[in-house]
């Protein structure tokens, strides 16, 4: 079932952007598990940016391929602790793992239309 819209899909995609910048200092992650979170945040609002979604700026990638970077995105940060070797800090492990699964049921729930933006109406009809 896809339950978010283009537009809550946006306003979350800046929440876990947030959520990926003040964990490190928040949670005091080791120099590793912090440069993962602000590597991924910025490349996620990078994304975000450029996306064809209402709350997207330049609007120059497809929403669905949107949907297919952030689903790497979760995928790398659930992968993150075992991958550069942080997977023995308890709290920071869990937060990459929650993260990740985060991300991936955000992409799992999210109505992806093609050409939200290319169409004259306006966004409210696809924020149904």
């Amino acid at each position: 079932m896809k339950l978010l819209s283009p537009r809550l899909h946006g306003y979350i995609d800046y929440a876990i952007v947030s959520l990926l910048v003040a964990a490190p200092l928040a949670l005091r992650f080791e120099p590793a598990p912090a440069a993962v979170c602000y590597s991924t945040a910025l490349a996620h609002f990078i994304v975000s940016l450029l996306s064809d979604h209402p709350l997207g700026a330049a609007r120059k990638i497809p929403f669905a391929v949107h949907g297919a970077l952030e689903l790497s995105f979760g995928v790398g940060l659930l992968a993150s602790p075992w991958m550069f070797r942080f997977s023995a800090e308890g709290p920071t492990r869990t937060f990459f793992v929650a993260t990740g699964i985060l991300l991936v049921l955000v992409v799992m729930t999210t109505r992806y239309v093609a050409g939200v933006l290319s169409r004259p109406e306006p966004y409210d009809r696809y924020d149904r």
